[in-house]
């Protein structure tokens, strides 16, 4: 924590009180006037950066409490450990980090920390979730007022309507004009919650980038860097807070409409009501475009879910896979397939025009998917012979990397470039990291995954397959369930499973011989592949984002690329 920076360090050693004038963030103190003076002229701190005292209270205070000497020694802080990503003092290097080697002296660190992309890259964020903030504000502000307008056109043509009935139906007119407010305020009531909501993140915004230009102007090189890292989790809390926003259903216009019953136009004393009140949720139209993610540089407000009644499959390619029990597949981003050959102990690699590229044979494989940078892993199923987890370079024809888990694991899903998430039958489901190789559960024990399960991942939701008890479930990273899809007339032994850019979850039967997509919330089912499309005891299912391409593969002999629209 800094000094105090009211009372002037040098005069309080002194037994006196007088009032800092300027504050030096390398003495980590405030100086009265003629203390000042000596501290610019001494040899040891004319060098020194001094701030005005009025300009340092500017600073966050957050910021002024970080500590810039070391709490556990008293000493400053002179090395940066990039290992523990610390500061420390010469004691602290000494005591806790004499074996560690990438240690670099703190103002090589530091050094340009105002003008580094990390700093840029906060500032520009900052300024993104800003211009968000207020596209949102506007657009539910536009929204209430087209509500208020719709309700006034609304009310005239139920005020037209009555004047044509007679008496009977006053009390119906009164009834449905009571339903018309309460269906505007219940949606306005939304609006103005959210209004709220994004009013009070705007405010806390305009204080950060307040902050944030202060920091930039005032605060050290070393309080700079040191405040950078909790503003980056501050930010992400922010950039949080707008993406929630737009991944709910939150912004979708609510629109009221009026449906006048045809049974008016030759009333009797049998009509039950003048009318209903319809509230309908528009998909939002608002488009946020992002700078810092140059893949996803296009966000488009609460994205409606592809219907899968409307969703069509159209054949593009019929597939030899020259392999025997097929259990993974996957596609490259060049357009080959590959496939893992869980008899022959090999993964295939396919051409897109249909020849066979390479086959590996360096161990029992499962499933399998693509990384990056040519870079494949693939699972090595239930044999007890391998455990292990292997990264394959599909250009170079070699092993990267092997993981011992320990355990069975088949089904698996890359949850991001150094995440994965695998079956590991009765022990449930599991996540490795690929940096240190540490690993935990997600769910074990009760879960009870059969030998043949598979796994997908979507935003913050995990699907797996259970071919024992022929069910898909989705549960969040917690392990806390969402919901479950049991329908054996429908689905027997799912096993391959994979999800859509919506959400989707799409799934093979290898009992019952086809193919399914799931709603994304699991509440509705369609069979879109059957044996009449060549399924016959299918294990292997991969949906390709990028080309809405859906690649599915039978035990034996062939595959088949579906373009899905």
């Amino acid at each position: 924590m800094a000094s105090n920076w009211k009372l002037c360090g040098v005069c309080e050693l002194r037994n006196i009180s007088k009032q800092s004038v300027i504050w030096c963030s390398d003495c980590d103190e405030g100086l009265c006037d003629d203390c000042r003076e000596h501290h610019g002229l001494s040899k040891g701190t004319r060098n020194h950066d001094t701030v005005m005292i009025a300009e340092y209270q500017k600073l966050p205070s957050n910021v002024i409490q970080i500590a810039q000497s070391c709490k556990k020694h008293d000493q400053k802080y002179q090395i940066f450990c990039m290992k523990h990503d610390c500061p420390c003092c010469k004691r602290c290097v000494v005591e806790e980090h004499n074996k560690c080697e990438d240690l670099k002296d703190i103002n090589d660190v530091i050094g340009g920390i105002k003008s580094s992309n990390a700093f840029q890259d906060i500032e520009r964020t900052l300024n993104e979730v800003k211009e968000h903030i207020q596209m949102i504000r506007k657009d539910r502000a536009e929204n209430l007022a087209s509500l208020k307008e719709q309700k006034k056109n609304i009310g005239m043509e139920i005020q037209k309507a009555k004047t044509s009935i007679n008496n009977h139906l006053d009390q119906l007119h009164q009834t449905l004009l009571r339903d018309l407010d309460t269906s505007e305020e219940t949606e306005s009531k939304k609006i103005r919650q959210l209004l709220s909501e994004v009013e009070k993140q705007e405010k806390e915004i305009a204080e950060f980038q307040a902050g944030l230009e202060n920091i930039k102007q005032y605060a050290s090189e070393l309080q700079t860097f040191l405040a950078t890292r909790d503003m980056e989790s501050d930010l992400a809390k922010k950039e949080h807070f707008v993406q929630s926003i737009i991944k709910s259903e939150k912004l979708n216009h609510s629109q009221i409409s009026l449906k006048i019953e045809t049974i008016l136009q030759n009333i009797t004393i049998d009509v039950k009501s003048l009318g209903e009140i319809i509230v309908d949720n528009e998909p939002n139209k608002l488009i946020i475009r992002r700078q810092k993610n140059q893949q996803a540089q296009h966000m488009i407000a609460a994205p409606v879910p592809i219907s899968i009644d409307n969703m069509t499959l159209t054949l593009r390619q019929t597939v030899k896979t020259h392999g025997t029990n097929v259990k993974g597949c996957t596609m490259l981003r060049d357009g080959r397939m590959m496939f893992t050959c869980y008899d022959q102990e090999k993964v295939i690699a396919i051409n897109n025009d249909g020849t066979k590229d390479f086959e590996m044979k360096v161990g029992s494989y499962f499933d399998i998917d693509y990384i990056d940078n040519n870079i494949i892993f693939v699972t090595s199923g239930s044999r007890r012979r391998s455990q292990y987890i292997t990264l394959l370079d599909i250009e170079k024809r070699k092993v990267v990397r092997r993981f011992n888990v320990g355990e069975f694991n088949e089904g698996a899903v890359l949850i991001n470039d150094e995440t994965l998430i695998y079956c590991a039958s009765e022990n449930g489901l599991k996540i490795i990291d690929l940096n240190n190789e540490t690993i935990g559960s997600i769910r074990s024990g009760p879960l009870g995954l059969s030998g043949f399960s598979y796994v997908t991942s979507f935003d913050n939701y995990i699907i797996y397959t259970n071919p024992d008890n022929n069910t898909v479930t989705c549960i969040d990273f917690k392990g806390t369930p969402l919901w479950e899809f049991k329908e054996e007339s429908v689905l027997k032994g799912p096993q391959g499973i994979s999800v859509d850019n919506d959400g989707n979850v799409y799934v093979v039967g290898a009992k019952s011989n086809n193919a399914v997509v799931i709603s994304h919330h699991g509440k509705r089912h369609r069979q879109i592949l059957s044996s009449i499309e060549g399924l016959t005891h299918p294990h292997a299912l991969r949906y390709d984002q990028s080309t809405n391409s859906l690649l599915v593969a039978n035990t034996q002999g062939r595959a088949f690329l579906f373009e899905v629209k």
